[in-house]
């Protein structure tokens, strides 16, 4: 062990590595890159963490920067949970520390998972109706704020987030809330970072007033740091709203209160194959108004997939060689909703096939559910990595997408089988790639390009519904305006003047870095 990783334990409570295997370890997330650390550091405290920040920060004065990486469980698409610097694992801050059943609030540490955190909720009937990975953590949500395939009716992530306690840069602590204009004015008078940071952000958020409103305007991109828009309202202040989709730049979150919601009846699903994309999308567009609990829409050549894995899916789909599925579930006052579903069924071509829940089916439904698994996790020779995911596109234009897409399929030899969520209108590809085949990393960046391109010649947005990490970061960089990009260097400044908070991700990614970081070795992994 060297002297620094040494140092450091002998520093916290928690541990800190620097032997290979488990660098090796931390090397990778859920994204298509390999960085290896130098260390890897598990505290477990707050006081560990700011122990750990300080220390590199007070190096970086002294012109030695090692970049700092906060990291949940490694689920990042887009290689923000990797550095080759120290990566600072929250998987040890994993407690429930407070439940407050009657309020619906909950007091956790942000290493947390959303598994671990339902499961105590249901006890006492709560919830927090996020639809992703059971694994993921509580702060990892929060630093990627991801727009799941439920927030079309609960909204995502944020909207249940009262108050986070931040570790900023310089190891002193945050603890957000939203005050009052004089109590802003009472903070940015203190000789403190905090004090600091109020000060320079109050006055961001004043002197750039037009910008941000413009960003207001455009709600569907989350690169860079759009909840800048969210930091003031109505003579009030609250620096939470900076940290969603912040992906640790601008600091380390590590105690969380929630709101939680009462626990929604188990619901009731529908599943309609479609041989006319503008019949499905007619059929989605009437289904929006009941407000489902979730509104899925597929590629037919992902569930056929799925079906050679072993899946029993005869009862689902029909005999059609091409087509769509579109899967819709209610989790209030289903018969009032399975009624009109059926008038709308009335309207439509007799060779759309529809499967109402009912106990007979029940498993076949399930197993249509897990379809998506098969079809992301059974690849042979390869693997479908997540190059170009959580991108937004505008109902309007799908069709005109669709068929942009067959040129491009053409044009790459790709299998560009899209599915997504038409209720928040969050769409992915994950065609396949052999990550050990010779030009594979050339391969996938013209992919990323070229479907960047396609995606905003149709209106989407590359990073609508996850943050651009370091992949998406290699193209949104270079397509932000200079406006906006000054503001959000602006904000990185406040909160990390010394750059040592996941410097090279996000507005700092250095594109020539990222591309040479592909892995080569093929991942055997199921991310979703």
């Amino acid at each position: 062990m060297g002297k620094i990783a040494r140092y450091l334990n002998q520093l916290t409570v928690g541990n800190v590595f620097d032997n290979p295997e488990i660098l090796e370890d931390y090397a990778t997330d859920n994204s298509a890159l390999k960085i290896k650390p130098k260390f890897v550091a598990f505290p477990e405290s707050t006081d560990d963490i700011r122990k750990l920040l300080k220390f590199f920060n007070q190096l970086a004065t002294k012109d030695i920067r090692v970049a700092v990486t906060p990291r949940g469980t490694g689920h990042d698409m887009g290689g923000a949970a990797l550095g080759n610097g120290i990566i600072v694992s929250t998987e040890k801050l994993n407690k429930l520390l407070e439940i407050d059943p009657r309020e619906r609030l909950v007091r956790v540490q942000a290493g947390i998972t959303l598994k671990e955190l339902n499961t105590a909720l249901s006890v006492s009937g709560l919830t927090i109706p996020i639809d992703a990975d059971g694994d993921e953590t509580i702060g990892g949500l929060i630093s990627n704020c991801p727009v799941d395939n439920q927030a079309g009716k609960y909204g995502g992530i944020a909207n249940y987030v009262e108050r986070i306690e931040v570790v900023l840069a310089s190891g002193e602590c945050l603890q957000t809330n939203r005050l009052r204009k004089y109590a802003v004015a009472k903070k940015a008078a203190e000789k403190s970072i905090e004090g600091t940071i109020y000060r320079k952000m109050a006055k961001v958020v004043h002197d750039q007033q037009n910008l941000i409103q413009k960003i207001k305007e455009r709600d569907v991109d989350a690169t860079g740091y759009p909840n800048i828009t969210e930091v003031s309202r109505k003579e009030t202040m609250d620096l939470m709203p900076i940290f969603f989709g912040a992906q640790g730049t601008l600091g380390v979150i590590s105690e969380v209160i929630l709101k939680a919601v009462p626990m929604s009846n188990r619901p009731m699903r529908v599943v309609a194959t479609f041989r006319d994309i503008g019949v499905a999308l007619g059929y989605m567009q009437e289904l929006l108004p009941m407000k489902p609990e979730k509104l899925n829409f597929y590629d037919l050549k992902i569930i056929m997939e799925a079906k050679e894995t072993g899946k029993n899916l005869d009862g689902v789909i029909k005999k059609l060689e091409n087509g769509y599925v579109v899967y819709a579930s209610f989790a209030e006052r289903a018969s009032s909703k399975l009624k009109k579903i059926m008038m709308i069924k009335d309207k439509l071509p007799r060779s759309t096939k529809f499967i109402f829940e009912k106990p007979e089916n029940k498993t076949t439904l399930n197993e249509f559910e897990n379809s998506l698994i098969n079809y992301l996790g059974y690849v042979k020779n390869g693997e479908r990595v997540p190059i170009l995911t959580d991108f937004y596109l505008p109902a309007e234009n799908i069709e005109a997408f669709l068929k942009d897409l067959e040129i491009l399929q053409e044009k790459l030899n790709l299998d560009l089988a899209l599915y997504g969520s038409y209720a928040t209108s969050i769409y992915h590809l994950r065609p396949k790639f052999d990550l050990e085949a010779e030009g594979y990393s050339r391969q996938a960046t013209t992919f990323l390009r070229a479907g960047a391109y396609v995606i905003n010649r149709q209106g989407g947005r590359l990073a609508g519904g996850m943050p651009e990490g370091r992949l998406k970061a290699v193209v949104t960089n270079e397509e932000m305006p200079e406006p906006e990009k000054k503001i959000y260097q602006e904000i990185k400044r406040i909160f990390d003047p010394n750059e040592i908070l996941n410097p090279d991700v996000k507005l700092g990614t250095s594109s020539k870095f990222t591309l040479t970081h592909f892995r080569n070795t093929n991942q055997p992994k199921i991310m979703i």
